[in-house]
């Protein structure tokens, strides 16, 4: 099956709709942050009381999404997403309300803080969806779910490239309070559609093989490491473009340098669909690693905002792959019921990197400018790089360990899909 046509039998098992929806459905997350940013900064005229609110909303997110992950693996998705999307959303409206009352600085980040850990992380309960989506396609299903989070990678970075692209329309046409309010509209609709698709019932725990062993292994540690380090390459670089951006007298222009990293990613995410399945997800790592090292290089030199964008683009390829590798393998090493939690704990720790790439960068480009905060982001390459080489053993013995697991686990295709075949109609 080509890649082509592995992207057309996806589409045609979860429907249009669906994955209109999951994508939507992931914008808000990716509007709030930068939202919460500019609302907060604006009405205060403080940009620290907005960095603070901002961080404090991305951290609670961060410490919430593997219990929402843990949850919705137990009880199901629908039920915890559904309560995530309109509980983030009002969130959201009460945020916007606490700013615009001229609450006290406490309120406002505590505000924050709540509504970040009610917003649900679309994006890795999306993933977990597909296996249990293509279990009828038999000897197809392996070259499918590779597919499918080649698609979800590149879909988070188009997200995170839109929803700040969003973010700036809104202001420039209503007001950051605007923003908010949209991102809150968006969650209510699409995140809630999210959540009652009938893609949703497929990822219950008790109609999943239950499987032994525990979440947090050796290897899915190394995986957790792999992606404290690509959050902290995001953090960086974009403080790191912030600080080019304000001495050239632009400062706006940040977001789009930085949103050029999303575009270079979503394109290089669907291309990894073309790569062999023979070559393991571990030596994708492995190389893709090598890449960011190696493309991340020239950020220590570029003295302008031209190359700097040019730069990042580039680095972008590289983006993607590395992360498709590292959530394909963490679906492959942790228990099938498990999955949930194991996507969402992987996205909190992209989130907790790029609070402390974009922190450290912040702290080195005080003292020494914009190349000292660069080099916070070849350093996070080189923490990449020392992972996935020093652990390529360890990830490709768990791996077949778990492919071995779950070639003797027993069918269950009639529970979840019936007997009309993997379309849309044939879900419950």
């Amino acid at each position: 099956m080509t890649p082509l046509a592995s992207y057309r039998r996806l589409l045609h098992i979860a429907g249009p709709a669906y994955v209109l929806v999951a994508f939507v459905g992931r914008l808000p997350l990716a509007m709030s942050q930068l939202g919460t940013l500019l609302l907060v900064s604006t009405a205060s005229g403080s940009y620290g009381l907005g960095g603070l609110s901002a961080g404090a909303l991305a951290v609670a997110n961060a410490v919430g999404a593997p219990v929402a992950g843990t949850l919705a693996d137990r009880f199901g998705q629908r039920l915890v997403v559904l309560a995530q999307s309109l509980l983030g959303a009002t969130g959201l409206v009460l945020l916007v309300t606490a700013v615009g009352s001229d609450a006290g600085d406490g309120t406002v980040v505590l505000a924050a803080a709540a509504t970040g850990l009610m917003l649900p992380q679309v994006g890795p309960l999306a993933r977990v969806r597909w296996r249990p989506l293509t279990r009828a396609t038999g000897g197809h299903q392996r070259r499918l779910v590779d597919a499918a989070f080649s698609y979800e990678g590149a879909a988070d970075e188009a997200s995170f490239a839109i929803g700040p692209a969003l973010v700036g329309l809104s202001v420039a046409a209503v007001s950051p309070s605007g923003a908010l309010l949209l991102a809150a509209a968006l969650l209510a609709v699409f995140g809630s559609a999210f959540a009652l698709d009938p893609s949703a019932r497929l990822t219950h725990a008790q109609e999943r093989p239950t499987g032994t062993g525990r979440l947090v292994t050796p290897a899915y540690a190394v995986l957790v490491g792999a992606q404290l380090s690509i959050g902290m390459l995001f953090g960086a670089t974009q403080t790191g473009a912030t600080v080019l951006a304000t001495d050239a007298g632009t400062p706006g222009v940040a977001g789009l340098v930085h949103a050029t990293l999303g575009v270079g990613s979503a394109v290089a995410g669907l291309a990894t669909a073309y790569v062999p399945e023979r070559i393991g997800h571990e030596r994708r790592a492995l190389v893709a690693a090598w890449a960011l090292l190696v493309l991340s290089l020239p950020l220590l030199v570029v003295g302008s905002l031209a190359t700097a964008t040019v730069t990042v683009l580039f680095l972008g390829v590289a983006v993607a792959p590395y992360m498709i590798a590292v959530f394909s393998l963490a679906e492959r090493v942790v228990p099938p019921a498990r999955v949930g939690a194991a996507m969402t704990m992987l996205a909190s720790a992209t989130g907790l990197g790029y609070a402390l790439g974009s922190s450290l960068a912040g702290w080195f480009a005080d003292a020494s400018g914009a190349t000292a905060a660069f080099g916070v982001t070849v350093g996070a390459t080189v923490l990449a790089v020392v992972l996935m080489t020093s652990q390529q053993r360890r990830l490709r013995t768990a791996t077949v360990a778990a492919e071995a697991d779950l070639a003797q686990a027993p069918s269950e295709e009639p529970a979840l899909l019936g007997a009309s075949g993997p379309g849309v109609s044939s879900r419950k």
